[in-house]
């Protein structure tokens, strides 16, 4: 019950979790709508991502098939490029898009892009932040310590930074992925405007997760001022 007498939450909460609703239903129509889209040449999400890592020198980058939808990603652990079966089997616009995006990934991390080892560098300790920034604060509050929830509120903010640099991570990625398929000459004018618009709205994600974080960190910064009155 508590919840409804926190006006943090409606203030803060309520606004970031629409925004990313809003995000994650404009990403899911594009998807939707592109999905069904078959590109002229008939080429793959598996036959665009090889084509776009070997141009690139990147013959060592395996690709491999999993499970899932939208689950698509490059492991720079393993230095291997994953795409969900709707993805790597299927001969569409939506498909094309996204492995070439993945494979923006794989060239960031081959070219050592500065905003991605940043990013890469910042997972553990924003891992940690995450799990426990809040349960600071709410120590702070049950002790009545600025001090413990200033720390929750600075752990948070670490959580507030990642989601920052991703951004460049991500729209960088993109770029990659349209100059690419672009300059294969492989694909219509059409279809390389329908993989701007999926990737675009994958794109509102991001900044969706931005926006929450911020106004997250905004929501904890006002409790811990009230726990150092």
């Amino acid at each position: 019950m508590f919840i409804f007498f926190d006006w943090t939450f409606w203030v803060f909460m309520v606004p970031a979790f629409l925004i990313g609703l809003w995000a994650q239903s404009k990403v899911t129509s594009a998807y939707n709508k592109y999905s069904k889209i078959k590109v002229a040449g008939r080429i793959t999400g598996y036959d665009a991502a090889r084509a776009i890592l070997n141009a690139n020198g990147l013959y060592h980058v395996q690709i491999e098939r999993i499970g899932g939808t939208m689950t698509d990603h490059f492991d720079p652990r393993s230095n291997v490029l994953r795409l969900s079966a709707a993805v790597y089997d299927t001969a569409s616009v939506a498909a094309v898009g996204i492995a070439a995006h993945e494979c923006g990934h794989a060239i960031q991390y081959a070219q050592a892009y500065a905003p991605m080892k940043v990013r890469g560098a910042l997972v553990s300790v924003t891992n940690f932040s995450s799990m426990f920034s809040m349960i600071f604060v709410v120590l702070g509050l049950i002790f009545s310590s600025p001090v413990l929830a200033y720390f929750g509120v600075g752990l948070f903010a670490i959580v507030a930074l990642f989601q920052l640099i991703t951004l460049p991570v991500e729209f960088n990625a993109s770029r990659r992925a349209i100059d690419a398929l672009e300059g294969s000459g492989a694909f219509k004018e059409e279809e390389l405007d329908g993989v701007d618009q999926v990737l675009t709205a994958a794109a509102l994600t991001y900044v969706a997760a931005l926006v929450s974080a911020v106004l997250q960190l905004l929501r904890l910064l006002v409790i811990a001022r009230n726990s150092d009155r």
